[in-house]
């Protein structure tokens, strides 16, 4: 921690206006170094130990605007390589200034049970002591600006009593007041003309050659002056007001610039008519460039030096809030596509590398004060076009950006590829809000990376509807299974020799509250995505394996009892407990096991290796049907059939199509009759969906597909209609 103090000592004491020498002000940096190791090694961790720093900081003087960069600078480079997790003095213990008294209550000593910190977890525990210390820092210094503040205004309640005294009792008294005052001090008429400054007043403008004979206030006027500066001014010189004050900028003869906090004041006659005016004025230069700078650090990316998050929102805000007639806006919304593998096989200083020569490619994009582009966080941008044309021009700087991405980016040796997907809205104020521009930005955004990404899409609002729809019932999935809003509908299969019903499919369907009754294509992939299809897969099966045993109970005189059909998501297959799961349903419904059948897509099974196979290989083994459910869709690959432990085949309704109408298509009877062959070749059952006609039913009968299932039969319904249901080809 010397070491620290000491380098911290050089970097800062030559930046601050202390009194103290070197020697003394690195001694009263050490106590403060301990107390950011303390914070930065705590556990728990906490950074109010760096507001203090901060605010004792600007009580030593480091107030110049140079002064809180150098002090941040050497905290990031020095501070978490000279800490370590032992530990460290109280202020008690460590010595002081001359004449200051050291920081009380420092932190408490890391115990030796206390793990170390990583180097991720200790840099970004340094960057929130910076935060906080510069935190500390402002709000000490404006503390000190308002106590300044209060004493000009004493100062100027003092300096307008005394000059009343004066103008009215001594001259001699008003001058020694006039000359002695520390801040700037001068006397106008009420046309405005200058009458006499002091001594710090002149200083303040370069000299009394500025305030040369015939000067006029008027000639101050900045570009930059509050609104309504000037009638405040006609409001003070008519009588209407006693004083104002504004922060306020001027010209100096050699161009540069002056702020000032001004206070005017009327001075009046002894019988109350207005007679002069009073400026005093405080230079606050250093001050509003200290504010500048910190205000710039706050709204820019540091990696970047783009405008950031903050500043791109407070921008939006302000056009949003221009009223209903302001001109149209367009914001894009740029995302890297791949940047996280940059990162994970290059490292973060080259992905880092890769952000600036992006950021610099982006920002050339811009072309007009109209334009803004900000990195908003990661690999994250966005852009902001304002004009009557922002739609047009919003697409135009999608495809600007696309374009300066378009040459790869040279990192340390290497030439990466660049690429992005842009989503762009555009819109008017007082038609759409902050959130709903960024959340259809965001949901444009990710169209663009699903077509493929390295292009741009224009909002749309029925895409954005469904985006929000889908979203809306994936939220609503977990609590409408506990809710029981799930319920299941049966799809009889129908023995094609003799038109008997030979099981059914079960088809869970979703009573939702608000969308009706919705189909497992609306809603399955949801569960896929989020995990509960496992949960919900197996409910299915409990209810399916439940009614095939009432169907069985029922069906016990009857003759064979009916099969039901169960699909198996691949979430399913690759779970652990498939196995247990369905012999554990099986017991507990009192259900024999070729009383069920899995139904698996092909595109699932294609590819698997033994291990993928083996749950289906063991319940084959138990005695269930395994059925490779739209057969056709994926490889077809029929000697592939020979390893898989299927049953049955489902034929998928594209190869029969062109059967529901005499003559029936040729090429689908040969292809259909050739993997029939094959199928009873390898004694697997061939079943067929969507049959919609008799004369297809005929068709399917006479090349000896075993069963079939389709809205000629019947339409999926409840499960007692299987026992009344009248089929259409039982004869």
């Amino acid at each position: 921690m010397r070491r620290f103090a000491g380098i911290w000592c050089r970097a800062v004491h030559p930046l601050a206006t202390t009194t103290m020498t070197p020697d003394e002000f690195e001694v009263y940096l050490l106590p403060l170094a301990h107390r950011l190791s303390a914070a930065l090694c705590g556990s728990p961790f906490d950074t109010e130990a760096a507001y203090a720093v901060g605010a004792a900081l600007v009580n030593a003087q480091c107030t110049e605007p140079e002064a809180l960069p150098a002090i941040l600078g050497v905290i990031d480079a020095h501070l978490v390589s000279c800490s370590s997790p032992t530990g460290h003095p109280s202020s008690a213990e460590l010595p002081a200034a001359p004449g200051h008294e050291p920081l009380a209550e420092e932190g408490e000593p890391l115990s030796e049970e206390d793990e170390p910190l990583s180097e991720e977890e200790a840099r970004a525990r340094c960057v929130r002591l910076q935060h906080a210390l510069a935190a500390g820092f402002v709000r000490e210094l404006r503390k000190c600006e308002r106590d300044e503040q209060e004493a000009i205004s004493r100062a100027a309640l003092a300096a307008r009593t005394e000059a009343e005294k004066a103008l009215h009792a001594s001259e001699a008294k008003f001058q020694a007041v006039f000359e002695g005052a520390v801040i700037g001090v001068g006397i106008a008429g009420l046309d405005g003309e200058v009458l006499v400054v002091n001594d710090a007043m002149a200083r303040m403008f370069g000299g009394m050659d500025f305030f040369r004979p015939g000067r006029n206030v008027t000639e101050f006027v900045h570009p930059d002056d509050v609104p309504g500066a000037h009638e405040l001014y006609r409001e003070l010189v008519n009588g209407e007001r006693d004083h104002f004050r504004i922060e306020k900028p001027h010209y100096r003869d050699d161009g540069s610039e002056l702020w000032t906090n001004l206070t005017v004041t009327l001075l009046r006659d002894s019988s109350g008519a207005p007679q002069y005016q009073l400026a005093l004025a405080e230079d606050i230069t250093e001050h509003r460039q200290l504010r500048e700078r910190l205000r710039y650090e706050a709204t820019h990316d540091e990696l970047t030096g783009l405008p950031n998050r903050a500043l791109f929102l407070e921008r939006l805000d302000q056009m949003l809030a221009a009223g209903a007639d302001a001109e149209r806006f367009g914001v894009c919304y740029l995302d890297l596509d791949g940047f996280k593998a940059v990162n994970d096989s290059l490292g973060h200083v080259a992905g880092d590398r890769m952000l600036k020569a992006v950021a610099k490619r982006l920002q050339n994009c811009v072309k007009t004060p109209a334009e803004l582009i900000a990195r908003v966080g990661g690999d994250e941008f966005l852009a902001l076009v304002t004009g009557p044309a922002a739609q047009t021009d919003g697409a135009g700087l999608a495809r600007r950006m696309l374009a300066a991405l378009a040459e790869p980016v040279r990192v340390e040796g290497r030439e990466l590829r660049v690429r992005a997907s842009i989503g762009v809205v555009d819109g008017r104020a007082g038609e759409i809000g902050r959130a709903e521009v960024l959340r259809s930005a965001d949901i444009t955004m990710y169209r663009a990376k699903a077509a493929g990404g390295n292009r741009y899409e224009i909002a749309d609002a029925d895409s954005n509807a469904r985006v929000i729809a889908r979203h809306s019932l994936t939220n609503g999935l977990p609590s409408a299974l506990e809710k029981g809003e799930f319920f299941i509908e049966y799809q009889p299969l129908v023995r094609l020799t003799d038109g008997t019903v030979r099981g059914a499919e079960a088809l869970v369907r979703w009573l939702h509250p608000v969308h009706g009754v919705l189909g497992p294509d609306q809603f399955i992939p949801l569960a896929e995505d989020t995990g509960l299809i496992v949960p919900l897969g197996r409910w299915v099966l409990e209810q399916a394996a439940r009614q095939a045993r009432e169907w069985r109970d029922a069906d016990e005189e009857d003759g064979e009892p009916l099969r039901v059909n169960v699909n198996l998501s691949p979430c399913q297959l690759s779970h652990p407990t498939l196995v247990s799961d369905t012999v554990a349903v099986l017991e507990n419904a009192g259900l024999c096991p070729s009383a069920l059948c899995l139904e698996v897509t092909e595109n699932d099974l294609i590819g698997a290796d033994e291990s993928a196979l083996r749950p289906l290989r063991q319940l084959a083994d138990l005695g269930v049907d395994i059925a490779l459910d739209d057969f056709g869709t994926g490889y077809s690959n029929l000697s592939y059939l020979r390893r898989l432990p299927v049953s049955t085949l489902k034929l998928d309704r594209s190869f029969t199509r062109g059967m529901q109408r005499a003559p029936a298509d040729p090429v689908d009877v040969k292809i259909v009759e050739g993997i029939v062959s094959l199928a009873h070749t390898l004694d697997l059952a061939v079943t067929v969906e969507g049959v919609e006609t008799a004369v297809q039913a005929e068709h399917l009968r006479g090349l000896g597909c075993d069963t079939a299932q389709g809205w000629y039969y019947a339409r999926p319904g409840p499960p007692e209609r299987l026992h009344t249901l009248a089929l259409a080809d039982a004869s």
